[in-house]
């Protein structure tokens, strides 16, 4: 009876323990990609003399950086249960804005500020056909990938633009610089991050968008602007793709029309590693920065290790479906 009656209450402390936040830690996918990257981090270390050198670290968080600002705005999109496969378009489309503009001799407020606005105009466009005109997200968006790279074309005669007119050096700086020794697109891709994560854990937006991902129909019943804030997901996640390429025009020193090409693959794919459930319902801040700096760490590790680049896609692609494979287990 005594040894029963400890068993009981060790089960329950057992339980107890799960229950708590070590429980809840480890029943988070971000926890488990988190500890991926880590792990792989600490695995370059030992197996190259390179990887873990301040300058490939440097170019590793740069490099993701814009991924991750893009991966921040999907998140939001695939938390509604939507996808935007228009985004590497996007990207281009904005870097050849800024582009135009600043090398007819405006300055690089001017030139930021039309860059956003045709990244506002694109997620104005998908957003309203997918929320008022009940259009497939996935069609939506595959159009306008075409639609946004053929007019990448056509603005800058499909030449590549290396003279930002007298603000250059801001641009160049603002892209390529660093603050405090951190690379400044990384810097930005923090304080977006930050904010994203108070506004989807602690805003009433954030709120709604869960609840559409979750059940859009229960939503809409209990007064759930639903429309609205499709629309709205839409917006920012071209806005973060206009951001993102600002920043890498900035960075390149040039920009020409394949900018962002196949990047929405990369986004998509950070997005849904870190936690992002393509059903809706799902998804974090932190995840999308953490399955950008995934992908990346991944990619650098390949290019150190000698793999051939050919073979990049095939371990992204297979990570990505462990990632999910992962997930469905330990959801069951």
């Amino acid at each position: 009876m005594a040894a029963n009656t400890a068993n009981a209450s060790l089960d329950d402390a057992i339980n107890r323990t799960g229950d708590g936040f070590l429980g809840r830690l480890l029943g988070r996918h971000v926890f488990w990609v988190t500890v991926a990257a880590i792990l792989a981090c600490l695995i370059m270390s030992v197996a190259t003399d390179t990887f873990a050198t301040e300058r490939n670290l440097f170019n590793v968080t740069r490099n993701f950086a814009f991924v991750g600002i893009v991966a921040l705005g999907m998140t939001a999109v695939i938390i509604t249960g939507g996808i935007d496969l228009s985004v590497g378009s996007v990207m281009g489309v904005c870097g050849i804005l800024i582009g135009v503009v600043m090398s007819a001799g405006y300055s690089f407020t001017v030139g930021a500020a039309a860059a956003l606005a045709g990244a506002g105009a694109v997620g104005l466009i998908n957003g309203w056909l997918i929320a008022y005109a009940g259009m497939p997200p996935f069609v939506v968006t595959l159009g306008m990938l075409s639609i946004a790279r053929s007019l990448a074309m056509v603005f800058s005669n499909n030449k590549m633009i290396y003279d930002f007119g007298p603000d250059t050096d801001l641009l160049l700086a603002l892209g390529g610089g660093t603050t405090f020794g951190v690379a400044n697109p990384v810097v930005v891709l923090v304080v977006l991050a930050l904010a994203f994560g108070f506004v989807l854990r602690w805003t009433r937006w954030g709120t709604w968008i869960y609840a559409i991902g979750g059940n859009e129909q229960a939503a809409n019943l209990t007064g759930v602007p639903v429309r609205a804030l499709k629309l709205s997901v839409y917006v920012l996640c071209s806005l973060t793709a206009g951001i993102a390429a600002i920043l890498m025009v900035g960075w390149l020193g040039a920009v020409t029309t394949g900018l962002g090409q196949t990047d929405e693959l990369r986004v998509i794919a950070a997005s849904v590693i870190g936690g992002a459930n393509l059903m809706g319902g799902a998804g974090t801040a932190l995840g999308a920065v953490v399955g950008a700096a995934l992908i990346e760490v991944i990619r650098n590790s390949l290019l150190l290790l000698g793999v051939d680049a050919f073979w990049q896609g095939t371990f992204v692609g297979g990570f990505i479906i462990l990632a999910v494979a992962f997930e469905r287990f330990r959801r069951r």
